[in-house]
């Protein structure tokens, strides 16, 4: 008898464990395009833009579900600097089915032919701030010695999503405002000259922002495809703050008006 008990109770919770499944399975939604910024100007264009569903939140960080120019995603703010873009990116990927992941927003110009207002469109991402800080001054190390990409340390975008922010930037912008390069990640605000100097000489660096190599390296350790657009709000010299203060809002707009024109042409 105990036998038989125990046989229906197992058929029981297998055929239940494969309705479930079967509901969850149903119930899920297409595939989502996780969009995420560090500060709310650099989103607030396209969550006018959007039919938000519903908001959820984790950790004190608000998550927009919805569709933006037909296309289901879920836009975050998710707060400046590498710890909170690292924490809100793994928070969208751990909660919701995404498929890729755009970065936006904006950053501080290094080299010298982009020009304030112009993007950036990040081929690769490096994290200039990590090492060894010793008597003789700071070593510049990589990222993550078992991480197994390039020498160096440089976090490669997706290739198909490079190209796909660079049309659109072209589209909005022009041409002569939108360049591909290596985008310089690390936790300070850059207004100095001559760090904007080694930032370029260093890592042929073409603008500095605080959170685009910890999204990049979330992204690849999930396997997610992403990239990272940047406006520059300023050149990270000894005017960036006063440059950001009358440009910012724009740049940030800009960048947010190449998501949706990468939106309206993803296939």
């Amino acid at each position: 008898m105990m036998k038989k008990l125990s046989v229906l109770f197992f058929v029981c919770v297998m055929l239940l464990t494969f309705v479930c499944g079967c509901a969850q399975k149903a119930e899920e939604p297409n595939k989502y395009i996780g969009i995420i910024s560090a500060m709310d100007n650099e989103i607030d264009l396209l969550l006018k833009d959007a039919e938000i569903d519903r908001v959820d939140t984790f950790a004190d960080v608000e998550y927009h579900i919805g569709n933006l120019h037909g296309q289901p995603v879920v836009i975050t703010r998710a707060g400046i600097g590498k710890i909170r873009a690292a924490s809100g990116v793994t928070t969208m990927l751990c909660n919701y089915p995404i498929s890729k992941v755009i970065f936006t927003g904006i950053a501080g110009g290094v080299a010298d032919e982009a020009k304030v207002l112009d993007e950036i469109i990040a081929t690769r991402l490096v994290e200039h701030d990590y090492g060894i800080l010793s008597n003789d001054g700071f070593e510049w190390r990589s990222g993550d010695p078992g991480f197994g990409n390039e020498p160096g340390m440089y976090y490669d975008g997706d290739p198909q999503l490079i190209q796909l922010a660079y049309d659109a930037a072209v589209e909005v912008l022009g041409e002569n405002h939108v360049f591909k390069g290596t985008v310089a990640t690390g936790d300070q605000f850059i207004a100095n000259s001559q760090y904007v100097q080694k930032l370029r000489s260093d890592y042929d660096a073409y603008a500095c922002e605080m959170e685009g190599a910890a999204a990049a390296v979330v992204c690849i350790k999930y396997k997610t495809p992403f990239v990272v657009i940047r406006a520059l709000s300023d050149k990270a010299d000894g005017n960036a703050h006063e440059s950001y203060e009358n440009f910012g809002d724009i740049a940030a707009d800009n960048s947010s008006k190449i998501v949706l024109k990468m939106l309206d042409n993803i296939g």
